[in-house]
C-alpha cells in the first residue's frame, strides 16, 4: 500500500475547512487596535490608570516577570494573597482564589462542584467557557431559554433525582447586553433544592453597591455556591477569581484542576487586579458617567428606531445578515470608531450585528458623533462627521417618578414636576405608560398641573382590576411585554421630541408586569432618569433603601428621594447618613390638593434642579 504524507493531507484539509468559512462569509483575522474604543470591555476606562500600571511596575521589580510554578509548587506569592483578600472584601465572600484567566475560573468551579451524579439547568447563552465547563463535569445538562424563569421552571420540575442541582447563569451577558433575573432565579433555587452558580463578568465594576456586581444586593441565603469575577473587563486587567465559601475555595485547591495545573498569575497582574479593585470599589463617579454615556447613545440609536438589545452599557444593534454587519462596522471604522461586527457562530445565524461598549471615559462629543454615524450607516449612507448629520432627531428628555409602594403621592409628584418644567419655560408631556384601576391618574395631572389632554396622551396599557400589572393582565386575559411598552412610549416621545417627557409608574418599582419582567426592566429599556417617592413615616427606611438599592444595582440614575406625609426628621436623618448625595426632598399632604398648593410648594421648593 502506497504511503501517503499525512503532513500534505491535513494541510489539504486545513485549507478546505478554512476556504469553508471564507465561502460562509465567516472567515476571521487578527487585527491591531485603530480608531477610538468602542469595543473592549474596559467600561471603566481603568486599563491604562496611572496608578494601576505603576502597581504592575512594583510588583515586576520585586518579584520578577512571572511565577515560574503552579501556586501549589511555590508560586503563590505574598501579592497573589493580597489581590484574593482584596476581592473576597469587595463581594462580601469569605475567600477568593485568582485563576490566570476567567475560563480557567469557570472551568475549576463547575468541575470542581459538579460531576456525573448531578443535573446542571444552563442558560442558553451562557458564554462559551461556561459550556464546555458544564461538559467537563459530566452530569446531566439541561438547556433553558435565555432568561426565561418559566423555563426553568418547567425543566426543574421534570427532573429527576440528583445528588445536587445547579443552576448555571451570568448576571449580564456579553452579546445581548441584557442581566439575568436572579432574584426569581434565587427563588426557584430556594424551592427545588437547587444551587447558583454565576458568571460576574460583565458585572462586576458596573452594577450593584460600589460595583461589587449583580449578585452582591440579592438575598440568595445559602444557594450562592459560586461567583466568578474576570479581571479583563471593568478592572482593565487580566485573570479571573472564583469567589464564595472558604470549604468551596478549599475544594478548588484540591479538584480544581485549571488551578492545581498551570502556572500561577504573574506578579505583575496579581497587583494590578488589587489596584484595580481598589479604584473601582471607589469608582461610583466613573459607573456615573458611563451610565450617562450610555444613556446618551441608547436614546440617539432608539430615536432612529434602530434595533437595540439589553440595557447596560453594552450596545447590541442588530442587523440581520453577517455581511450588512460587516458593512456597517466598516463604514463607522473609516470615521475612526472601532466597532466591530459580531457574526456566527458567537451569535446564533440571522442575528448578526454590530456591538457598541460605552466607557466612562468616553465624551459627550464622541457619543454624539459615534450615534449618528452608526445611524447613517445602517439607514444605507456613507456616514461623516459633516453636514449630513443634521436633521436627526434630538435625543429625547424623560424623567420617571417611581416608588416604593402604592397610593403613596407618586401623582402629585408628577404633577408638580409638569408645573416645574412649565415655570422653567419648558414645553412639558405627562405620562403614564400603564395603568391599572379606573383610577385615572392623566386626569389628576391634566387638572393640577394645568394642562389640556393634548399635553397627556392616554396610557399605553389600560387594565380595569387595581392590582399589580401582571395579575391585572391575567385578569384581562393578555400579556404586558416591556419591549412593546418601551417602543411604544419612545414612538409617543418621537411625536414631541423638544419636550420633557414626565412618565409615572404603576405602583412599586419592582412590581411585575408578567412573570420574568417588572417596572425597573421598562426604566432600563427606556434609560430614564427617576424620582423616587416614599412614604415619609414607620416603615419607610426598609422599602426606600431596598428601592435605592434596586435602582443603584441596575445603574438607573436615582435624582432625587421625595418623602410624602408629616414631618419625620429622625427618618430623614437615616437616609442623608446612607446616601449623603442623595437629594432627600419632603412633601406634605395637604388638606385639599390644588393648582394653587403646587404653586405655593414650589416657591419655596423650586425643582428645575432635577429636570434633564
Amino acid at each position: 500500500m502506497p504511503s501517503i504524507s499525512s503532513s500534505t493531507t491535513l494541510q489539504a484539509q486545513l485549507l478546505d475547512e478554512l476556504s469553508r468559512w471564507e465561502l460562509a462569509g465567516r472567515s476571521r483575522a487578527l487585527h491591531l487596535p485603530a480608531g477610538l474604543d468602542f469595543t473592549t470591555n474596559d467600561y471603566l476606562g481603568l486599563s491604562n490608570h496611572p496608578t494601576i500600571v505603576e502597581s504592575a511596575r512594583r510588583a515586576l521589580l520585586q518579584w520578577g516577570a512571572g511565577s515560574p510554578a503552579s501556586r501549589l509548587l511555590r508560586g503563590h506569592l505574598e501579592i497573589h494573597d493580597r489581590a484574593e483578600k482584596a476581592m473576597a472584601e469587595w463581594l462580601d465572600a469569605q475567600a477568593a482564589l485568582l485563576f490566570p484567566s476567567g475560563w480557567q475560573a469557570n472551568q475549576a468551579a463547575l468541575t470542581a462542584l459538579a460531576s456525573s451524579e448531578d443535573i446542571v439547568f444552563s442558560d442558553e447563552l451562557n458564554h462559551a467557557s461556561l459550556i464546555d465547563g458544564c461538559r467537563l463535569t459530566k452530569a446531566v445538562t439541561r438547556i433553558f431559554s435565555h432568561n426565561d424563569p418559566s423555563d426553568l421552571r418547567s425543566l426543574l420540575t421534570k427532573a429527576g433525582p440528583a445528588r445536587r442541582r445547579f443552576i448555571v447563569v451570568e448576571s449580564a451577558y456579553s452579546m445581548e447586553g441584557d442581566r439575568a433575573p436572579l432574584e426569581t432565579f434565587a427563588e426557584l433555587a430556594h424551592e427545588f433544592d437547587a444551587y447558583l452558580i454565576v458568571d460576574e463578568a460583565h458585572a462586576i465594576g458596573v452594577y450593584g453597591s460600589s460595583g461589587s456586581g449583580g449578585c452582591q444586593d440579592i438575598d440568595f441565603g445559602d444557594r450562592l455556591a459560586a461567583r466568578i469575577v474576570t479581571g479583563g473587563k471593568a478592572l482593565g486587567v487580566c485573570g479571573g477569581f472564583v469567589a464564595g465559601s472558604r470549604p468551596l475555595i478549599d475544594l478548588l485547591l484540591h479538584r480544581g484542576r485549571s488551578f492545581v495545573f498551570t502556572t500561577a498569575t504573574s506578579p505583575a497582574t496579581a497587583a494590578a487586579l488589587t489596584a484595580a479593585i481598589r479604584l473601582a470599589r471607589a469608582g461610583d463617579e466613573r459607573r456615573s458617567r458611563l451610565f450617562e454615556r450610555t444613556q446618551q447613545l441608547r436614546h440617539l440609536l432608539a430615536a432612529a428606531h434602530l434595533k437595540i438589545l439589553g440595557s447596560g452599557p453594552i450596545i447590541p444593534v442588530l442587523l440581520g445578515s453577517e455581511t450588512r454587519a460587516l458593512e456597517v462596522a466598516s463604514a463607522i471604522s473609516r470615521l475612526g470608531f472601532d466597532v466591530r461586527a459580531i457574526r456566527p457562530p458567537t451569535v446564533p445565524p440571522g442575528t448578526s450585528r454590530i456591538r457598541i461598549v460605552c466607557h466612562a471615559d468616553h465624551t459627550p462629543e464622541s457619543i454624539e458623533t459615534l450615534g449618528r454615524a452608526v445611524i447613517e450607516a445602517c439607514r444605507g449612507e456613507s456616514p461623516s462627521s459633516g453636514a449630513s448629520l443634521q436633521g436627526l432627531p434630538p435625543l429625547p428628555r424623560i424623567l420617571t417618578v417611581a416608588g416604593t409602594d402604592t397610593e403613596i403621592g407618586k401623582t402629585v409628584v408628577s404633577a408638580l414636576l409638569v408645573r416645574a418644567a412649565q415655570k422653567a419655560g419648558q414645553p412639558v408631556r405627562y405620562l403614564k405608560p400603564i395603568q391599572t384601576g379606573t383610577d385615572l391618574d392623566t386626569e389628576t395631572v391634566c387638572r393640577l398641573a394645568e394642562i389640556d389632554s393634548a399635553h397627556s396622551p392616554k396610557p399605553i396599557v389600560e387594565l380595569p382590576l387595581p392590582a399589580s400589572i401582571d395579575q391585572a393582565a391575567r385578569s384581562a386575559n393578555t400579556r404586558v411585554e416591556v419591549e412593546s411598552v418601551a417602543r411604544q412610549t419612545t414612538n409617543l416621545i418621537q411625536k414631541v421630541p423638544e419636550a420633557l417627557w414626565i412618565l409615572e409608574c404603576a405602583g412599586g418599582l419592582l412590581v411585575p408586569i408578567n412573570e420574568s419582567e417588572d417596572q425597573s426592566h421598562l426604566l432600563l429599556s427606556l434609560q430614564t432618569p427617576v424620582i423616587l417617592v416614599a412614604r415619609s413615616g414607620l416603615g419607610t427606611l426598609n422599602h426606600s433603601f431596598l428601592s435605592i438599592e434596586a435602582l443603584q444595582h441596575r445603574g438607573l440614575d436615582l435624582r432625587a428621594l421625595i418623602l410624602v406625609g408629616d414631618a419625620h426628621p429622625g427618618n430623614v436623618h437615616s437616609l442623608q447618613t446612607r446616601f449623603p448625595d442623595l437629594p432627600i426632598l419632603e412633601l406634605p399632604r395637604w388638606p385639599e390638593v390644588s393648582p394653587q398648593a403646587l404653586d405655593r410648594w414650589l416657591t419655596d421648593h423650586p425643582l428645575e434642579f432635577l429636570l434633564p
